[in-house]
């Protein structure tokens, strides 16, 4: 059982001062319903995992509404969802790719429930789990934000459910690797916490993953909603740091147990995936940082970042290259006769 005293934020997890400008709250229902937990699902082209993700949220048994945003998916996922007259469940078609930072704020507005939670669709939430976050913020009023213990499909943790604020310096430690030549100093270690010990009890962390984040709803007045300029990556970050900011801690609750299967909704395009991701952490690094870096050191990590860009951009090539080589040297047994 855990204490019901809040949780204490770490001396080493302070991440710097932020002021960025917020997002405006607009347009949230009149009725707030108490103890309710609004589940908002980005979805584009999930495929089968969508439906696996609804139904393990409607199977935790806890009072819930459930809001699927789909951003102009092209497969079937959404008609492999079940009726949603007999599910607390509401479908929102925004007819085109507006990213998934502005279509979590179309989830948000439409949410009745004082807790929300935002969660892949590639996601699949273990019994217990959605109780336990809510039980959280319920416990300890100066939480504004909490996240799970976010695991593969083979149970190993996930990079990133855990971790510290990738400033600048960490940035550059981790892309030149660093980190790994000295993984245990405090300076160059890799800011992903998921190789420390399991913590037994609830902690303070720096931020969560965004495959599954919950907030409560009264901290957006002070935080704002996410920021739609990034399209794709790096926008949970950078509402972890606002919630920070604006004296919001956020917790790491290791009994809830969340399992998401990562890239199911960006197989189809990796390149893109790649440009939104290098694009979204030069952004980040630019609004958060700026201030606080000389801008010559600014400049040497937007460049090493861009130059990461390009070798990933080369292999996603390379590969594709090597795929159409060896579809084009598979003949047919009949070709192969001839």
């Amino acid at each position: 059982m855990e204490t019901t005293s809040p949780v204490p934020v770490p001396a080493t997890a302070k991440p710097p001062r932020s002021e960025p400008p917020i997002p405006e709250v607009t347009d949230f229902p009149a009725q707030i319903r108490k103890g309710l937990i609004s589940v908002i699902i980005v979805n584009y082209n999930a495929g089968r995992y969508l439906a696996d993700a609804v139904a393990s949220v409607v199977a935790s048994r806890i009072p819930h509404e459930i809001i699927v945003v789909d951003n102009d998916s092209t497969d079937d996922s959404l008609s492999r969802l079940p009726d949603s007259e007999h599910h607390a469940l509401q479908i929102v078609r925004l007819g085109d790719n507006t990213g998934f930072a502005n279509a979590c704020n179309e989830g948000i507005r439409l949410a009745e429930g004082e807790f929300l939670a935002l969660i892949n669709p590639d996601c699949r939430v273990y019994p217990g789990a959605l109780a336990a976050l809510k039980g959280m913020l319920e416990k300890d009023p100066s939480a504004g934000m909490v996240g799970p213990r976010v695991v593969n499909p083979d149970g190993s943790e996930q990079r990133g459910a855990r971790r510290d604020i990738p400033n600048p310096w960490r940035i550059f430690c981790t892309t030149l690797g660093l980190h790994r030549l000295m993984p245990e100093h405090p300076r160059f270690r890799d800011f992903n916490r998921n190789a420390d010990p399991l913590p037994e009890k609830s902690t303070a962390v720096q931020a969560i993953s965004g495959a599954c984040m919950m907030v409560r709803r009264n901290a957006l007045a002070s935080v704002g909603m996410m920021d739609g300029d990034y399209f794709m990556h790096f926008e949970d970050l950078d509402w972890c740091l606002r919630f920070t900011a604006a004296g919001w801690r956020i917790v790491f609750v290791p009994h809830a147990v969340v399992e998401h299967t990562q890239g199911v909704c960006s197989r189809r395009a990796p390149f893109r995936v790649a440009y939104a991701k290098h694009r979204s952490l030069v952004r980040f690094l630019r609004k958060h940082f700026t201030r606080y870096y000389p801008s010559s050191f600014m400049t040497l990590v937007t460049g090493i970042v861009m130059a990461r860009f390009i070798l990933v951009g080369a292999g996603i090539a390379w590969r594709r290259s090597l795929g159409a080589l060896h579809l084009g040297g598979a003949k047919s047994p009949a070709a192969r006769s001839n």
